[in-house]
């Protein structure tokens, strides 16, 4: 019987520590705020991103009522240092209108060759067509060169 336990702590600590790994931490910008889109979780692939290559993020959400359309806002930043900014059409990102329920906003962004690697940190901020802040959250990241990619998964 206490072989068994130890076989159910060590299999429920190795799945603990696999989706603590595999999990984009994700935090709102404004911990009280009540967004009208809550994020469920980021993806990103190839993780960590590759210099040069395409990189995609998937984030999954939930919308209490339907939005017709907006703007999303993507901030970066590099050892907590402003790099870059755009704003692009929400309807780009994902079907539009969106109904209230789950969605998923799909951004694709290919880096350029000479971005340097290491820790980065992105906030993503979605607005409808009213100019009503629907939600904004933060997250890290890491970048690396295509040779450390390789190193990274050894």
């Amino acid at each position: 019987m206490a072989i068994f336990r130890v076989k159910i702590i060590l299999f429920l600590w190795v799945c603990f520590a696999v989706s603590s790994i595999l999990a984009t931490s994700v935090r709102y910008c404004d911990k009280k705020g009540k967004y009208a889109v809550k994020v469920k979780g980021v993806e990103m692939n190839p993780d960590p991103v590759v210099s040069g290559e395409e990189a995609k993020f998937k984030i999954s959400a939930t919308s209490g009522k339907s939005i017709t359309g907006g703007e999303v806002t993507i901030t970066v930043y590099f050892h907590g240092i402003f790099v870059h900014s755009e704003k692009i059409d929400l309807c780009q990102e994902t079907p539009c209108p969106i109904a209230p329920g789950d969605f998923v906003l799909s951004h694709v962004q290919t880096l350029p060759g000479i971005t340097p690697a290491g820790p980065y940190s992105l906030k993503m901020s979605i607005s409808g067509n009213d100019n009503e802040l629907l939600t904004c959250i933060r997250f890290p990241f890491k970048i690396v060169r295509d040779s450390q990619a390789y190193v990274s998964e050894i």
